[in-house]
């Protein structure tokens, strides 16, 4: 296989992989990639720019799942941290993510073009 249909293969993989947990996490949990994504790293980076990571905490607020809570030392830090249904949510989410993405990569592996290249990848 060559290195671009490698790399096109790599490409097409990660699309209907990403795609599908999209697809699951916003019917079960009515959260995309971006906002589970998030409530797993709320310790550490989320790998967002300063816009995009506002608006993404702006809307976990909306929906409960997180909080604001001014620095005890700085008042003029803010920190935001998981309630406790953000809590809930995402140990509920992290188990389906974790069931949803082991289903589609056994799916995947049926597919003619994509199942070798997932098993090459998987090692």
């Amino acid at each position: 296989m060559s290195v671009r249909a490698t790399w096109s293969g790599l490409r097409a993989l990660h699309d209907r992989v990403d795609a599908d947990l999209e697809r699951a996490l916003r019917r079960r949990f009515r959260l995309g990639m971006s906002e589970f994504d998030a409530l797993s790293a709320l310790t550490g980076a989320v790998g967002l720019n300063q816009s995009s990571a506002s608006r993404l905490i702006t809307r976990s607020e909306q929906s409960g799942l997180t909080e604001r809570v001014v620095c005890g030392t700085d008042r003029r830090g803010v920190s935001s941290c998981l309630t406790a249904a953000g809590r809930e949510v995402h140990a509920t989410a992290s188990s389906f993510y974790e069931e949803t993405l082991a289903a589609i990569f056994a799916e995947v592996a049926e597919d003619p073009e994509l199942g070798p290249l997932l098993a090459r990848v998987r090692g």
